[in-house]
């Protein structure tokens, strides 16, 4: 007889285990910080970002340099950027006229390389 897949992950009664539910909904965050961690995800969810993160990660970048690695406009590059930077991803700094960026901190770093961990051992 051919197994039913669509039901799966449905339980089969429905027996409400009430110690889990009180300690799993005590520790759960509010709205807004699900909505924050939400928009931090969005961020990472577009392979552009995700090159110029992973190149960021190597070095700080102006930019044209930004732009000349991942073979794209500097226009194109400077609206990624500024997605990044409104989720406080990287940060900049001014040298004269040229602008270098820079992650923010150690966080993203670890966040690229859990999810490069991740894909390899999915694998």
């Amino acid at each position: 007889m051919k197994k039913d897949t669509n039901n799966l992950n449905q339980c089969e009664t429905t027996i409400i285990h009430e110690e889990d539910v009180k300690r799993v909904s005590a520790k759960m965050p509010d709205d807004e910080h699900i909505r924050d961690l939400a928009e931090l995800y969005k961020a990472f969810a577009d392979s552009t970002r995700l090159k110029i993160l992973t190149a960021l990660s190597i070095s700080e970048l102006c930019v044209c340099d930004i732009a000349a690695i991942l073979e794209m406009s500097s226009s194109a590059v400077s609206h990624q950027l500024r997605v990044l930077r409104q989720a406080k991803l990287i940060r900049d700094r001014r040298e004269g006229k040229v602008v270098y960026y820079a992650l923010d901190d150690n966080h993203v770093t670890s966040i690229l390389l859990q999810g490069k961990e991740h894909i390899r051992e999915a694998k």
